[in-house]
């Protein structure tokens, strides 16, 4: 998708977009093979033949903050199939919803082979050289969630990368409602131990884990561990329906 991508060149935005994706042209080589066939000014066409040649250069040298950059947020998926070779899913369990009065518990990261959970008093202040390695993170609701939190305990981590959080883009195809609800909707399912568990209850457990129960913080990383695994398994599921919704409404 985001070689069919246009917005994040200078002044281009989505009418221009749908325009040349309306004529059929939906990739950067359509375009520069079959630019004549546009109405569209021969200036801004200029100006989309060298965002091109901007755009080819800079995937060509990996430069994942040049696109965050200039992606709008809410489109930052386009990339994610060019970039998900260094990909981060996602979820944090904390003491409550206020990052003001609550604090990080277990922040989970899966890189689509390996996961590891970070644990607060054990090695959480790992993340902040691990969060660097990676090119494009995946979260649900972690643009208002998880990644302000983050931040605040973590003011260092820069968090520059793409950034797909999927819960915008899912309700486009008309996936609405918590995390859970959606992977029922998608018959992913989970262990026999974490269904039905929700984030109230990864405080519950948290909170017994500091009273001495070490089965309760086993039950919290597994649960959390399901969270980023399942990231993976929605994104793989339904960026093709993301695409799909993008490009029928210029047929």
């Amino acid at each position: 998708m985001l070689t069919s991508t246009y917005i994040h060149m200078p002044r281009i935005g989505e009418n221009v977009e749908k325009r040349i994706w309306s004529c059929g042209i939906r990739t950067w080589d359509d375009f520069l093979d079959r630019k004549d066939e546009l109405l569209i000014p021969p200036a801004k066409k200029g100006m989309i033949v060298a965002g091109i040649r901007e755009s080819v250069e800079r995937l060509e040298s990996r430069d994942f903050e040049f696109f965050a950059r200039s992606l709008p947020r809410a489109e930052h998926w386009r990339a994610f199939r060019e970039f998900s070779g260094k990909v981060a899913y996602v979820d944090i369990e904390t003491t409550g919803l206020s990052p003001g009065n609550s604090s990080i518990t277990v922040v989970g990261i899966y890189d689509g082979k390996d996961t590891r959970t970070y644990v607060k008093g054990i090695d959480l202040d790992e993340i902040v050289d691990v969060f660097p390695k990676y090119e494009f993170l995946v979260t649900f609701n972690g643009a208002r969630f998880d990644l302000p939190f983050i931040k605040r305990e973590f003011p260092q981590i820069e968090f520059n990368q793409l950034h797909a959080d999927l819960m915008y883009p899912l309700r486009r195809i008309s996936f609405s409602g918590g995390l859970k609800k959606i992977e029922c909707e998608l018959g992913i399912s989970r262990a026999e131990e974490t269904v039905g568990l929700s984030g109230f209850d990864a405080v519950r457990l948290w909170h017994q884990y500091e009273r001495g129960d070490s089965e309760a913080l086993e039950l919290l990383l597994k649960y959390n561990r399901e969270d980023i695994v399942n990231l993976k398994t929605i994104i793989d599921m339904t960026l093709p329906r993301f695409i799909d919704n993008k490009l029928s409404k210029c047929i």
